[in-house]
């Protein structure tokens, strides 16, 4: 049987507002998040058992055993099959690679069996169910709540990790206040590129400090990468290491790319589109 085979985006959140904490521990989000056109890939055939092989340039030290997300999401949908994952985006790096591999495997054995995907995806993580979506969304509470956000402008856009994996939960751990205000109820929409990286720049990632407690490597990357020729907005990505540059265009994004890459040959550097899908 011919694979079936999926793209699993990087996710940015171009916005990320704690807005507080349950009783649980579980923090309350805020965020505004786009998908970029690079990403891992991800093919699944039928089996009588689960397997997973993961291969491509980001692959060292990605689990291939039941920790991946990806064999998690398999016995989610109940289904046995043969997975392989290439892994393009580095791991732990604040850009939602392991849940949007894991997304990504629900729509494709979604496609396979025929079967549907089940609604209790926020098992696998919170930012699951916003990479099922893959659209440009406003995600809230636990990321339970996903909003799809229309009419927002295609970004250009630079990612840069050091290539520190971060865990999440570290950073959470770090974090002070945990009752800080949401992003407007109404967020922009119909506007042009530039008046939407000016107005999230009147926004915040309220775990990017904590981060760089954490790493000061961080704040090195986030300083470099706002000072290129042409950027409008640096910011770091969910919990981090990622960063990214929001440029006037696609030139732009790749010279500074080419740059960065060129002058820190060891870091993760990729020019990118970050769509919104209306």
């Amino acid at each position: 049987m011919k694979p079936i085979k999926a793209f699993a985006p990087a996710k940015v959140n171009l916005t990320l507002h704690v807005t507080g904490r349950r009783d649980d521990g579980y923090h309350m989000l805020d965020s505004l998040v786009m998908f970029a056109d690079v990403g891992d890939r991800i093919s699944v055939t039928q089996s009588d058992v689960t397997r997973l092989k993961v291969t491509g340039p980001m692959a060292a030290g990605v689990p291939a055993d039941s920790s991946n997300l990806v064999v998690k999401a398999a016995e989610l949908m109940g289904i046995s099959a043969d997975i392989r994952l290439k892994k393009f985006l580095p791991n732990a790096a604040g850009i939602g690679g392991g849940s949007s591999d894991a997304a990504a495997t629900l729509r494709a054995l979604s496609l396979l069996s025929g079967q549907p995907v089940p609604d209790n995806v926020l098992s696998l993580g919170a930012d699951v169910p916003v990479c099922l979506a893959q659209g440009a969304a406003r995600m809230q509470g636990i990321g339970d709540r996903v909003i799809s956000v229309p009419g927002l402008p295609m970004l250009h856009a630079v990612l840069v990790n050091p290539m520190l994996p971060v865990p999440t939960a570290r950073i959470f751990e770090r974090v002070e206040n945990h009752e800080n205000p949401p992003m407007p109820r109404g967020l922009p929409t119909g506007v042009t590129a530039a008046e939407l990286i000016q107005w999230l720049a009147t926004q915040r990632n309220d775990l990017q400090e904590p981060a760089i407690a954490a790493e000061p490597a961080i704040e090195q990357v986030f300083r470099i990468l706002e000072v290129t020729p042409g950027c409008l907005l640096a910011r770091m990505s969910g919990s981090g290491a990622t960063c990214f540059g929001l440029y006037t265009g696609a030139e732009t994004a790749a010279s500074a790319a080419g740059r960065l890459q060129e002058t820190y040959p060891g870091w993760w550097v990729a020019a990118t589109r970050l769509n919104s899908v209306s």
